[in-house]
């Protein structure tokens, strides 16, 4: 019979290596510190582990993950302020601008996981809403009619005061599954998660490729991908 800690507890292998050495790591530090403890599982998890594993031992395991050069995913804005060397830079900042020829008077600015799969797409304006400060000023002046916010959470928390006043959300983190996600597909609210956009500014006209399939959790673990574009709408050139 195999110990519990080389047992398969979900049935599905990590789909990249970072889940997989982390948890390795875990469960080699509760491997050791169980051995240690001299008693069996249920008196170690119910008693002696809150003595035994401590937040330095989680700090290590994360500052060696570090070390090998990984970074994490950004899910809110103010987790890479506070802890820039952790995290990948921000994307989707609407400073930064890209040179593509638009067709039909569309521009791709980039895709996101479609969180629910609707009869057509969604236009509107779009809104950065990337701190507290931000929602707090649409909370006082109201949300502009339109709006598409993109956001960095996918927590979902900060914008829940406001989040049915919004058209539809981009979300730059997170999957379908994520608690915006969640929240989103009960208000009826469009929705791209884990968005990858760039070369838009408040106040651009967009639309959503919301009439694409829905990501499902079969696809996140099957590395499917389905790519709901994001459009700049803009006047073409004249030829």
């Amino acid at each position: 019979m195999k110990a519990f800690w080389e047992e398969k507890k979900f049935g599905h292998k990590e789909t990249t290596a970072v889940p997989g050495a982390f948890h390795s790591a875990v469960r080699a530090l509760v491997k050791q510190r169980l051995i240690e403890s001299g008693g069996n599982w249920a008196s170690f998890v119910f008693g002696s582990s809150y003595d035994l594993i401590a937040r330095e031992d989680f700090e290590r395991i994360e500052s060696d993950l570090l070390a090998s050069g990984y970074r994490f995913d950004v899910s809110a804005v103010v987790s890479a302020k506070e802890t820039p060397e952790k995290y990948k830079p921000l994307r989707g900042q609407d400073e930064y601008e890209i040179a593509t020829e638009a067709i039909n008077g569309k521009l791709k600015v980039g895709h996101g996981d479609n969180v629910v799969k609707y009869p057509q797409n969604v236009v509107g304006v779009a809104r950065y809403v990337h701190t507290a400060d931000d929602v707090m000023e649409l909370m006082i002046n109201g949300v502009p009619p339109d709006t598409i916010a993109i956001i960095d959470d996918s927590g979902g928390t900060l914008t829940a005061p406001i989040l049915e006043s919004f058209k539809a959300v981009v979300c730059m983190g997170g999957t379908v599954r994520s608690h915006l996600g969640i929240l989103t597909r009960e208000f009826g609210i469009p929705c791209l998660m884990n968005a990858k956009v760039s070369g838009i500014k408040t106040g651009d006209r967009l639309e959503l490729n919301t009439s694409a399939g829905a990501k499902t959790a079969h696809d996140y673990q099957t590395g499917v991908e389905k790519p709901a574009e994001v459009w700049k709408l803009v006047e073409e050139s004249p030829r």
